[in-house]
């Protein structure tokens, strides 16, 4: 495996230093979720808009899964900027977030794009078969195991995604690492399906609109949750230099 991550960019310098009070934090941290927020909905707004225009029917689960292909790298990014957020935002009040998130969707939007797609294609095939079970005759116990596969899949996609985005590892070792943390942190696994749930709610529910509307507060909590899977990657499988 290699023994390096990302290399961190030189901190960011934005004028208009919005002051060190309670006040001046607050306006920050809105100002900082706000622009993540709005770049991961432009990022991924081929799959908003191809999401709008389709019908909510089985036939439509294959192109479903192709129309997601933009949102890997796109929450890579925004991954990538909490990062960001944490290691020059709050230490001296420094904010470029869209710089951050520009730099992040260039350096991983290769690597990520390697693991993404293959896991929506697997997603999108289990999709189909899950909503034609009847005509397919698909037995029930048969459709909860493809069931709690597609969640596996889906949450060893955003493990890949999220150690793809800070390692520069091969997509083979990004793909066995994603597994071996499938169960090493059983927790973290949990979390990030308990964040599917809430991003799957919020479609069903509403729109995709609502879901891009949080979206940068959805990648914070992501990036929280993974950070101990992230740490472990990298005092487990990575040299100081």
């Amino acid at each position: 495996m290699s023994d390096v991550t990302h290399p961190d960019p030189p901190g960011p310098h934005v004028p208009g230093d919005l002051g060190h009070g309670a006040l001046g934090r607050l306006t920050a941290v809105v100002y900082w979720f706000a622009v993540v927020t709005v770049l991961l909905a432009v990022a991924a707004s081929p799959t908003i808009v191809l999401l709008l225009l389709l019908d909510r029917s089985a036939g439509n689960v294959l192109l479903v899964a192709v129309a997601a292909i933009p949102v890997g790298p796109a929450l890579s990014a925004a991954l990538y900027t909490m990062r960001d957020r944490e290691r020059t935002g709050e230490a001296d009040g420094e904010l470029a977030p869209a710089r951050s998130f520009v730099r992040g969707y260039r350096l991983g939007v290769a690597d990520v794009l390697r693991v993404w797609v293959p896991a929506l294609v697997v997603l999108g095939v289990i999709g189909t078969v899950l909503v034609n079970a009847g005509a397919a005759g698909v037995s029930g116990p048969y459709a909860v195991v493809l069931g709690v596969l597609a969640v596996a899949i889906l949450t060893w996609a955003l493990h890949a995604v999220a150690i793809a985005t800070f390692f520069n590892f091969r997509t083979r070792d990004v793909a066995r690492l994603a597994t071996f943390y499938l169960g090493r942190f059983p927790v973290v696994s949990l979390g990030v399906v308990s964040l599917v749930v809430v991003a799957g709610a919020a479609v069903w529910v509403g729109t995709e609109v609502l879901l891009a509307l949080v979206g940068g507060v959805w990648a914070w909590f992501w990036y929280r949750g993974d950070q101990r899977l992230l740490d472990d990657v990298r005092d487990r499988f990575t040299t100081a230099d």
